[in-house]
């Protein structure tokens, strides 16, 4: 496995973990402290033990959507930081598809307590999971716009 895709994977089990694996400490630690700090005071573990235990209106009221709100951001940006700082990444515009990611999973957590799915709530944890699927086509075909118009001399390179 090459040394970019391992420090991804490491990050998406918990930011800050790809930067320690790059030996970019400070900001490994950083990370694993806000996530920390985000997690506790969103209760982002109680809503995710609910959730997979099939209490979805229980998850939908342990959270604090106020901190939840800052985790997507800070979930793909540690993943993107780790990915680049181990190598990865080095195409144009390669970022694009994380930032859609934050974007999309965040819009998919403030519309989780409306959005249903065959008459069901699919919840606060579950929801957003789901929004990183089109976060990451949004990016990707965002990604490409970019490059055919700066190939096409339509944006400045």
């Amino acid at each position: 496995m090459n040394k970019s895709l391992e420090r991804l994977l490491w990050s998406i089990a918990l930011p800050g973990f790809g930067q320690l694996l790059n030996r970019k400490y400070v900001k490994g630690i950083t990370f694993i402290i806000l996530e920390f700090i985000i997690n506790v005071f969103s209760n982002f573990n109680t809503a995710i033990m609910l959730s997979f235990n099939g209490e979805i209106k229980s998850a939908y009221t342990s959270i604090d959507y106020l901190w939840l709100m800052f985790y997507p951001c800070l979930y793909f940006f540690a993943m993107w930081d780790a990915f680049k700082d181990a190598g990865g990444g080095k195409s144009r515009y390669a970022f694009i598809p994380f930032v859609s990611c934050a974007y999309f999973v965040t819009v998919g957590l403030m519309i989780s307590g409306k959005a249903k799915l065959y008459g069901h709530l699919i919840g606060p944890i579950f929801m957003p999971m789901l929004f990183v699927i089109p976060g990451v086509v949004a990016g990707l075909i965002v990604r490409e716009v970019l490059l055919y118009l700066e190939k096409s001399n339509k944006i400045p390179t």
